[in-house]
């Protein structure tokens, strides 16, 4: 005789038959004819090789054997109901997996604000963060080792859509004991005779293109050095009285002793960096969509259109 594959079916009819003790109980609560639910556990019976139930007149009753397969198939169907449960949540993004690269601070600034209120929303889904530089994550935006990209800058990248989400302000870092201290505003023409440290890596580069914007004339920009280093040693030359510093303001949550902030101004207003949210447009991610729509409604501007 051919063999029966066991399917969910023979399962739950045979343990619907034991919480009821009675086949006919169980094929009223599974709604199907009493001679289904009967043909479905005697296969079901055949397919393992033992009696499951001792049948009477007053109901059935599991046999011996029939207890161990039963507790088997209660947990495979447990099983496969929690699997159900975290596939629906996993659609509509409840569960999963979302990573975020970037080329700034999160000790402080919109950036932590937003990933502190997604792991609010969605405790359950696995952030996974990447530091790189703007390059790297493009690379990786491309091959899809990160899901969505936040980069300072408006540079379009291809083969992907971007959200402008929030703009920094651009803060000068220096000693305490630095004379511009002093003063609560500082003007780029403050600049000309000082010797600025910038980091090569983004957003220095970012930085180093809004002081020559601001600063057309080569005599009056400040003297600028780049270092191959990151913004956490950058601060520690700052401290050593080696020069003074541009940096974001999400830069200052980790900021070292005996270093001061000072915004710096021009004849507008203070001077930022806008951020856009880079991801792939074929990214089905439900995880992914979630952010977005956290992204949209922290910081409610239009598109600025498509890489």
């Amino acid at each position: 005789m051919a063999s029966i594959n066991i399917t969910l079916n023979h399962l739950r009819s045979a343990v619907a038959a034991s919480d009821c003790g009675s086949f006919r109980q169980a094929a009223e609560l599974l709604g199907i004819r009493h001679s289904l639910l009967s043909r479905t556990i005697g296969q079901f019976e055949h397919a393992v090789g033992v009696m499951l139930f001792r049948r009477s007149r007053g109901g059935v009753v599991p046999t011996a054997a029939g207890k161990g397969i039963l507790h088997i198939s209660r947990m495979i169907l447990e099983q496969v109901d929690n699997l159900i449960v975290m596939g629906r949540s996993s659609g509509c993004g409840a569960f999963g997996r979302l990573a975020i690269g970037f080329c700034t601070s999160m000790s402080a600034g919109n950036l932590r604000a937003s990933l502190v209120e997604f792991k609010q929303r969605a405790p359950k889904i696995e952030l996974a963060t990447v530091e790189r530089s703007r390059i790297h994550l493009i690379n990786a935006l491309r091959n899809g080792a990160i899901d969505i990209a936040i980069i300072p800058g408006q540079v379009p990248i291809s083969d992907s859509k971007r959200l402008a989400v929030w703009s920094e302000r651009i803060l000068i870092m220096l000693p305490q004991e630095h004379p511009l201290a002093a003063y609560e505003q500082i003007h780029w023409t403050d600049l000309q005779n000082e010797t600025v440290l910038l980091s090569q890596y983004d957003p220095g580069t970012d930085m180093e293109d809004v002081l020559v914007s601001k600063l057309v004339a080569d005599d009056k920009r400040p003297n600028i050095e780049r270092h191959d280093v990151s913004r956490g040693i950058v601060k520690s030359l700052i401290s050593m009285g080696l020069g003074i510093s541009l940096v974001m303001e999400s830069d200052i949550g980790a900021s070292l002793a005996g270093l001061v902030y000072r915004e710096i101004q021009d004849g507008s207003g203070s001077s930022r960096i806008g951020f856009h949210a880079h991801w792939r447009d074929d990214n089905e991610n439900p995880a992914l969509q979630r952010f977005l729509s956290l992204l949209a409604e922290r910081y409610p501007s239009p598109p600025a259109g498509e890489g």
